[in-house]
């Protein structure tokens, strides 16, 4: 892991003990498929974490409850499965591990942070989600691709309201199983923080006005609108006070709706570009995300669609379900359209 300009106050690097790590690992081997009863699963996941030493599991924990809490936080020396099968080619579960420990690891972050959702237009709705390469998606601007940079972005969701940036996750939780054989995939997290100390003031008031319109996600584009652009309405880059900004931006495309904002929407990418933290994910570690304080990228790498091939697992997770219950399928109150 290396870091580059951005502040050491808005990255968080933790780490389990030896022994807890064996310990968590040997509870986690005779976890369950989640996905049978994935609020069981949860909890029992969350009670296993509960064994985290107190300052850890409080570093954790403040990193999902406090506005000044970092926007990052890698977690190492986490436990992973005795075998780990090939990486799935379709973007789907895997086939051929040995249990679930990944899964557990997964959820037992997760239910630090808040709770884990699922979408149905993003990998059918599961809520824990394989991130690999697709042969086909190489060039998208989505979690299938391989050999392009995909660009700074927040994970957003399609509604109908028109604002993609209210219901999306709060937290992701990205946790390694596989890295890429040769080393080339380095995940970037801008924090918003950084961003803004960067930028002239010109450039943050354009972005802090209704000039842009955001694609929906690339899944929700490819499944329902046949590859057709689907844009929210005009809506802020960044927005919330000068001490704890946010900021939303789609991965499929940005529209600047005036010169001016296509200029501060370039400036802004620069600046991702400058401050961002970098981390070369490896088995044994997992990335806490907070979706609204940053954007995160990733560097292109090279799939081979052999087995091999980087393999992550995510999560969503927001704080609360109940505001976006509008959402909420009638199978399954985790799950929303």
């Amino acid at each position: 892991m290396t870091m580059r300009a951005a502040e050491a106050a808005t990255f968080a690097d933790l780490a389990l003990p030896d022994a807890m790590r064996a310990a968590i690992g040997r509870e986690l081997e005779s976890l369950p498929d989640p996905s049978a009863d994935i609020d069981r699963a949860s909890a029992r996941c969350h009670q296993v974490f509960a064994m985290l030493p107190l300052d850890l599991l409080r570093s954790v924990l403040d990193f999902g409850r406090h506005n000044d809490a970092p926007g990052v936080a890698l977690v190492r020396n986490l436990p992973v499965d005795a075998r780990t099968g090939p990486t799935p080619l379709d973007g789907g579960p895997g086939r051929g591990k040995s249990g679930f420990v990944s899964e557990g690891v997964l959820l037992g972050l997760s239910g630090l942070l808040g709770e884990p959702l699922g979408v149905l237009t993003e990998k059918a709705g599961r809520l824990i989600h394989d991130v690999v390469p697709v042969a086909g998606g190489e060039r998208t601007q989505t979690n299938q691709s391989s050999a392009v940079f995909l660009n700074f972005h927040s994970d957003i969701t399609y509604d109908p309201t028109g604002r993609y940036d209210r219901a999306n996750p709060d937290f992701l939780v990205l946790n390694c199983l596989r890295g890429d054989p040769a080393g080339e995939a380095v995940t970037y997290y801008a924090d918003a923080r950084d961003i803004c100390g960067e930028l002239p003031s010109d450039a943050l008031e354009i972005l802090r006005g209704p000039h842009f319109r955001l694609n929906a996600p690339g899944s929700y584009t490819r499944s329902v609108a046949g590859g057709s652009e689907v844009l929210s309405e005009p809506v802020p880059i960044l927005s919330g006070g000068g001490t704890h900004p946010e900021i939303a931006v789609s991965a499929n495309g940005v529209h600047a709706l005036n010169r001016d904002a296509g200029a501060a929407f370039e400036r802004l990418q620069e600046t991702c570009r400058s401050v961002a933290h970098e981390v070369r994910l490896e088995p044994g570690q997992a990335l806490l995300v907070n979706n609204r304080k940053g954007v995160h990228a990733r560097s292109r790498f090279a799939a081979r669609h052999d087995g091999r091939d980087r393999w992550l697992q995510r999560t969503y997770v927001r704080r609360s379900l109940w505001d976006i219950r509008y959402r909420v399928t009638p199978q399954d109150h985790r799950v929303h359209f």
